[in-house]
């Protein structure tokens, strides 16, 4: 009964390592592939395969492949094991002509698998080395080459089919030849229909021609070879600009390249022009022979020369023609009518430009109702020129290899009947970047108080590098920075709402579709006031000066009186010609003293009585006794030094008002006029008296005779005999009085002689 139970469990286990047993076998190889080369002693190496292993493997279960070789008709079995992908077997000599079984084997510990069995005659696995090959030219053949070429390996082993390619310098990849028009019996072949004058590089390779998808050999080494030269098969390339010259005169050249097809070497141009009136030929130079002389380094195809030169203020409607020549004869002639007025041939409906692969791709759509004979694409730098024919059916074209970062003026001409027809134009780029430099600011003016206007120039268009799209002014005040963006057409900005007395600095930012390139720095400081605050304060001040300037024109006289009031010139003075009544005399200066002097001072009690005269009398009374003591007249006085009165009375100030004018030196006085205690006995004469100091005499001195008048006028006013007034005469001390007693004072008769001192009564004026 418990061998009974026992018998499904075993089952069961031994199903289970069964499926694990088939879940760690091997997997099966895939794509199984061999191949044999052929080495440099025309001997085949080893039988190498390659195949691709599938499935996990784990260091615990490794796998080993096993690579099998079978010889069908004799049943040999050569092997090679390894861990590898791929193994090869070596052969004691190579069975061509014999069927071949190759297959893999994967073996590890739990089981086995062999891959898919491949079958194949044995020259199938065979890569040959490629063909030696020789290239001939022909003189006779200028548009030919003739190849021939060695097989690598006898045809008894193997028969060869071969593949011919062949390019030139200016074509933009390999040709090659069709194989049905090569055969395994071939080792020779001619290229036709090429350009004379032209290199060629020919390559060939060869294969089983049994086994379509067999190996093919590698390509042969490099063979160039130059076609025979032929004359020019095609025109020249005509075509005119305009240039402007150093004296500003706008000059039209007619310029060509060299035919496309030149077959050689130019030599010459032979050029006519002919200059057309009402469409008709009206006047020929005849032909002009010009010589290129040209080194074989440069560029044919985009060299230019230029076969004339005209006017344009006289040209006119020209019809240009052209022939070139090489060593081996001329070319087809070209024709080329250039009119005054282009206008009368529409042109091209639309236009586009854009890059491909440093190239710019144009395409334009016909002109309506009438269809050019063919167009001429043109595109110009500042440093180069080229141009390119298109036919009439053609609608775009590429132009040649241009420089990046360079702008170029692309322009497309219809020919009418080799009429040039009205261009369009566009410009383009190849490939744009940052611009090189960025523009220079400055300031537009002066900057205001709260304002400046900045202004730029255009960066030059070799410095551009691409279409600027927009300009960033920033201006910086300290440590803020703020932008302003404006359009590309605009060079140009008002910077407003500044700081005044403000230092900012400035730049221009020019930016392309690629980048952005900064331009140099301009610093400048506003201003701290208005213009108009400014202007207003400036023209205040000049008028205010202005009338200062006519108050001292008109007041002319009253300012100088005031400022330098006028002295009379003693030296023109006529008081040298008085004749007084006494006899002058030449007497030597002698000490000036005052004579007895009484002083009548009048006390008044009444007061009805006349207060304008005792006020008067009053103040005449301080200046005498003010005098008495100090004279500046005369000489040397009691005093040492003169002493100044000056009187506060309008009496005074009147005085001296008429007496700015008028300034004498001296007077003459009467003695009569002066009223002393004791009218003197003798007869009184006229006593000149001139002061020795050097200040003008004063007013009261000059009219010292009505002073005397006017006072003794005054007291024969007042009553004889009024109870009410009192005289009182006041002697003056002796001390003060008779300060020198000489004998010399008093005349020869005992009598004093008559003072020639007047008290001043308007008091001492200063100069």
């Amino acid at each position: 009964m418990g061998y009974v139970s026992a018998l499904p469990l075993c089952a069961l286990l031994f199903f289970a390592c069964g499926i694990l047993a088939d879940t760690n076998r091997p997997e099966k190889p895939q794509n199984l592939s061999c191949i044999s080369f052929q080495r440099k002693d025309a001997f085949l190496s080893p039988l190498q395969c390659r195949w691709e292993t599938t499935g996990r493997q784990t260091p615990h279960v490794p796998v080993t492949f096993t690579l099998k070789v079978m010889q069908v008709v004799s049943a040999k079995t050569i092997s090679n094991s390894t861990k590898a992908s791929w193994a090869q077997v070596e052969f004691e000599s190579y069975p061509f002509h014999t069927e071949l079984e190759i297959w893999v084997e994967a073996v590890n510990d739990l089981g086995a698998v062999e891959s898919e069995h491949l079958r194949k005659e044995a020259q199938h696995f065979v890569k040959t080395n490629p063909p030696e090959v020789k290239v001939l030219s022909e003189k006779s053949f200028p548009t030919s080459l003739l190849l021939n070429w060695t097989t690598p390996i006898p045809s008894p082993y193997i028969r060869l089919t071969y593949q011919i390619r062949f390019c030139s310098p200016k074509s933009p990849g390999w040709s090659h030849v069709p194989l049905s028009d090569i055969n395994d019996k071939m080792n020779s072949y001619r290229l036709q229909d090429l350009r004379a004058y032209t290199p060629y590089t020919v390559q060939v390779r060869c294969s089983d021609v049994d086994n379509p998808h067999g190996y093919w050999s590698e390509w042969s080494r490099n063979v160039t070879m130059m076609t025979p030269g032929d004359k020019p098969s095609s025109p020249p390339k005509l075509w005119r600009t305009v240039v402007q010259n150093g004296t500003r005169e706008r000059l039209v050249q007619i310029i060509c390249k060299d035919p496309e097809f030149s077959n050689e070497k130019i030599t010459r141009f032979d050029v006519k022009v002919q200059k057309l009136k009402d469409g008709a030929s009206n006047q020929s130079e005849g032909w002009k022979s010009v010589f290129v002389n040209r080194s074989e380094a440069e560029d044919a195809e985009r060299s230019i020369t230029l076969l004339e030169q005209i006017s344009l203020s006289d040209l006119q409607s020209v019809r240009v023609s052209a022939v070139a020549f090489n060593s081996l004869g001329p070319s087809p002639m070209t024709t080329l009518t250039f009119l005054d007025k282009p206008q009368d041939n529409p042109p091209v409906e639309e236009m586009e430009v854009w890059p491909h692969e440093g190239q710019l791709m144009v395409e334009w759509k016909p002109p309506r109702g009438r269809l050019p004979s063919e167009y001429v694409v043109e595109w110009l730098s500042d440093d180069s020129l080229d141009w390119r024919r298109a036919s009439k059916s053609s609608k775009h074209m590429l132009t040649g290899k241009l420089e990046p970062f360079v702008c170029y003026t692309v322009s497309i001409y219809p020919i009418y009947s080799k009429k040039v027809g009205k261009p369009v134009q566009t410009l383009a780029y190849v490939e744009q970047g940052a611009p090189k430099q960025g523009p220079f600011v400055k300031l537009d003016g002066e900057p205001r108080h709260n304002e400046a206007s900045l202004v730029w120039e255009e960066i030059p268009p070799r410095f551009r590098r691409g279409f600027i799209t927009n300009y960033t002014v920033y201006y910086k005040l300290g440590e803020e920075t703020r932008a302003v963006s404006v359009p590309a057409n605009s060079t140009s900005l008002k910077l407003e709402s500044l700081t005044r007395n403000s230092h900012y600095e400035v730049w221009v930012q020019a930016s392309t579709v690629a980048g952005s390139t900064n331009g140099s720095t301009h610093s400048f400081i506003t201003m701290k006031y208005a213009p108009e605050i400014i202007e207003a304060i400036s023209l205040g001040a000049g008028l205010t000066i202005l009338v200062v300037f006519l108050i001292c024109i008109y007041k002319k006289d009253t300012i100088m009186k005031r400022l330098w009031p006028r002295v009379p010139d003693g030296r023109q003075s006529s008081i040298g010609t008085w004749s007084p009544d006494c006899s002058l005399k030449v007497e030597p200066p002698k000490e000036s003293c005052v004579s007895g002097i009484s002083v009548l001072v009048s006390m008044c009690e009444s007061q009805n009585g006349f207060e304008e005269d005792k006020a008067s009398l009053s103040l005449r009374k301080d200046k005498y006794t003010s005098e008495e003591h100090s004279s500046g007249i005369g000489g040397s006085s009691c005093m040492s030094s003169p002493r100044q009165s000056v009187s506060d009375s309008d009496e005074g100030a009147d005085i001296a008002d008429t007496t700015a004018s008028t300034v004498q030196y001296s007077s003459v006085v009467a003695s009569s006029a002066y009223k002393g205690q004791t009218p003197a006995s003798q007869p009184q004469h006229s006593v000149f008296s001139r002061s020795e100091s050097t200040q003008p005499l004063l007013d009261s001195e000059e009219h010292m005779d009505m002073f005397v008048q006017e006072a003794s006028g005054r007291f024969e006013r007042l009553p004889p005999h009024d109870n009410t007034c009192s005289e009182v005469f006041s002697a003056p001390d002796e001390e003060q009085l008779d300060c020198c007693q000489e004998a010399d004072d008093l005349q020869a008769d005992g009598q004093p002689a008559p003072s020639s001192y007047m008290p001043q009564l308007g008091g001492y004026k200063p100069q």
